[in-house]
């Protein structure tokens, strides 16, 4: 039986230690704050960013929420980034994806100051990323790399297979996982033989969008799985992109969902808008 990674343990404690360092900051008159701009009524948004608010306050930060109606154009909505990007005493911005459909994701996010973006999607941070050059990382891959160093998974020479390609999870991960010396496979929707390819796996992270795809057949005896997939089911619970009772008889480790990737994604999220405010003081 697998052994199960508490992303809420592990996520509690890199909180704990951003709320020292926002501490730190505020010795010397720097009070870290992260503004969340949301433009419409999607509902998981609407959760995702309360959690986001409600993490600022656990770590001792402060919250900015700017909702915007669904019917903001692209003019208002550059208009609020630029506004946020000139405040001094905001050091991090997010914008809650995905936007409605009548906006352009992509300008949107170019307009952020990429010092602020805490995202790490800008091709500022995106490019050095590539380089490895990055102070700021992706939060969701960040994440799952930082529960595989604290459960003990040993990544050196590692072989790892991440199975999606989107920019947001699959590509970064891929390039984190080669800067810990991994050997990486990435896998898509065209992959062929994939399961073939996933058994191989002494790291498997499943970041695809479908629920339970992944099952037992698929994963080598003793394999670290790390699920980002959150699914809702007809019935109205979640499930990941593994099929998490299958899996955990044969991986050896698993994160489960709800309570993996999740809580990490947002933890990573304070880690960088502290760094952004460390740095921007400077």
């Amino acid at each position: 039986m697998a052994i199960l990674i508490d992303g809420k343990a592990i996520a509690a404690d890199v909180k704990a230690g951003v709320a020292e360092k926002c501490a730190a900051l505020k010795e010397k008159g720097i009070e870290p704050a992260l503004a969340v701009i949301l433009v419409g009524e999607d509902p998981a948004s609407q959760v995702y960013v309360r959690n986001k608010a409600r993490a600022c306050k656990a770590c001792g930060m402060k919250s900015h929420v700017i909702r915007m109606p669904e019917e903001t154009t692209q003019e208002e909505l550059i208009a609020k980034i630029r506004e946020i990007n000139a405040d001094d005493a905001i050091h991090g911005l997010l914008i809650q994806l995905p936007l409605p459909k009548h906006l352009d994701e992509a300008a949107a996010l170019s307009e952020v100051d990429w010092k602020k973006d805490v995202d790490g999607f800008h091709l500022m941070n995106a490019g050095a990323l590539l380089s490895g050059q990055a102070s700021v990382l992706p939060c969701t891959p960040a994440g799952c790399i930082e529960l595989l160093k604290r459960s003990g998974v040993e990544l050196k020479g590692a072989n790892a297979v991440v199975i999606g390609r989107s920019n947001i999870v699959g590509k970064p991960m891929a390039l984190l996982l080669l800067q810990e010396n991994c050997t990486v496979t990435v896998c898509h929707s065209k992959t062929k033989n994939l399961g073939e390819i996933t058994k191989n796996a002494d790291i498997l992270v499943a970041a695809i969008g479908r629920a339970k795809f992944v099952k037992a057949d698929m994963i080598k005896p003793g394999a670290a799985v790390i699920d980002v997939g959150i699914n809702r089911l007809e019935d109205g619970t979640l499930a990941g992109d593994v099929d998490f009772e299958e899996a955990e008889k044969v991986a050896g480790w698993i994160t489960p969902v709800p309570g993996g990737v999740g809580p990490m994604t947002i933890a990573m999220l304070m880690e960088n808008t502290v760094r952004a405010a460390e740095a921007q003081a400077k």
